[in-house]
């Protein structure tokens, strides 16, 4: 609306000045200005806090990941000296000043540990230092690990094919990697044990156990024996030919076994010298892996059993799977501990070939039937189960096995195992960032 200035009097110009217009964008835009310039200053001054903020956090986390390890033998004077050192030295802002740091380690429950981390500082303010001079930031960081009591049973294809490719190399390089980052974890001798089972057709339970009375000797093929041609490799077969069935000298035995009878070579059920069918069936294999070695805290002797390891024979994984999973098992023949809470019993299975040859058959299908019940019996006896293929070996089977699709690693190079081994070294020690 324009302005009509009448001259009808000093009242008459009053009233129409009062529907006048024309200066009313510059004093609102004037107006404006103050919080639209507020806002500005403060966004700028937001900005910089949130990237001092996500830097504070950084160093928090890095710092509780580098305390946690030593955390435990700390006085909380030293964790707090630790602390700040290793903070400083991961903070690199110096325009926050007034840097506070407090640190609280507990033990909720028995085997489980928690640090926890909170920082904070003040940051001047730039543009909008007329109204705030400064602005607080902080932040906090919880870190929690377990030394859950682990049992851990590596059962690992020693076959032939893993002379190609540098693969028992590299596996025996990722296998001292894992029991080393093991051993350091373990804050008391007694928190981990592990065993290894290599395995190739048989598993070699060791020539120290040639009178043990879960070892059965009926289908022994004994070079001694009466009966030791391929044509009579059992009793009954050389009784049938009416042959005396001998088993002369056991010493030359040589410390392989094989699958048990059906449905037992998948379950960890006890043996008992009563029952033939819960009895390891002796077998003279020409291809013997390594001896195995039941759970122990010994890791020299674990070290050196990894050292022995030597490429031989075909492959089973059934076998080294199911005596695995009865190394595990508080039941005869090995007698491990009983499930508890603060217990974790896991298996690493590895193999670079797919099934060729059991007691029964040299069908891949008939013997991977017998893996997927075995796996699935491991995992239901609350066996976490970690499967690692290398280059080789069917795939679709050790994924089903594995107890979470992440717990499946493909390798494709025999290179990558150390690193597959840490990743699952760092899972079985527990240390994560809660929150």
């Amino acid at each position: 609306m324009s302005c009509k200035l009448i001259p009808v009097g000093f009242l008459s110009r009053i009233a129409s000045l009062r529907g006048c217009r024309r200066g009313n964008v510059s004093m609102i835009f004037a107006l404006a200005l103050i919080p639209l310039i507020g806002g500005v200053a403060a966004a700028v001054d937001y900005s910089r806090a949130n990237s001092a903020r996500t830097a504070l956090q950084a160093a928090l986390d890095a710092t509780g990941l580098i305390l946690s390890k030593d955390a435990q033998s700390l006085t909380q004077d030293q964790l707090e000296a630790k602390a700040l050192a290793v903070f400083q030295a991961n903070f690199n802002r110096p325009e926050v000043k007034d840097l506070k740091l407090l640190t609280a380690f507990s033990s909720p429950q028995p085997g489980s540990f928690q640090l926890q981390l909170s920082a904070t500082g003040k940051l001047d303010t730039t543009v909008a230092a007329i109204w705030q001079p400064e602005m607080d930031i902080g932040t906090s960081a919880q870190i929690v690990w377990g030394m859950k009591r682990l049992e851990l049973v590596l059962a690992l294809d020693n076959t032939g094919s893993m002379s190609s490719a540098n693969k028992m190399a590299e596996l025996k390089l990722a296998a001292k990697d894992l029991l080393k980052t093991l051993q350091n974890a373990a804050k008391k001798p007694d928190d981990v044990k592990v065993g290894i089972v290599p395995f190739a057709t048989d598993v070699n339970v060791g020539t120290s156990n040639v009178n043990a009375t879960w070892i059965r000797w009926d289908e022994w093929e004994n070079a001694n024996g009466t009966c030791s041609t391929a044509s009579y490799k059992t009793k009954a077969a050389c009784e049938s030919a009416k042959r005396v069935w001998t088993v002369a000298d056991k010493s030359t035995w040589n410390g392989c076994v094989w699958d048990r009878d059906q449905s037992n070579d998948v379950n960890n059920t006890a043996t008992s010298a009563s029952v033939k069918s819960t009895l390891y069936s002796a077998n003279q294999a020409k291809n013997c892996p390594a001896s195995m070695l039941t759970l122990t805290n010994d890791w020299a002797a674990l070290n050196a059993k990894v050292d022995s390891m030597i490429p031989t024979g075909n492959t089973n994984v059934t076998i080294g799977l199911q005596v695995a999973f009865q190394m595990l098992s508080p039941v005869a023949p090995f007698h491990a501990a009983a499930p508890q809470n603060d217990l974790d019993k896991v298996i690493i299975l590895l193999t670079d070939g797919d099934n060729t040859q059991n007691r029964w058959s040299t069908s891949q299908t008939a013997i991977d039937n017998r893996t997927k019940l075995a796996c699935a019996n491991a995992k239901a006896a609350n066996i976490k189960l970690y499967t690692v293929r290398v280059i080789n070996g069917n795939a679709s089977l050790l994924q089903q096995c594995a107890t979470l699709p992440s717990m499946y690693y493909d390798v494709q190079n025999a290179a990558q195992l150390s690193a597959v081994f840490s990743t699952i070294a760092q899972n079985l020690a527990n240390l994560r960032v809660a929150k």
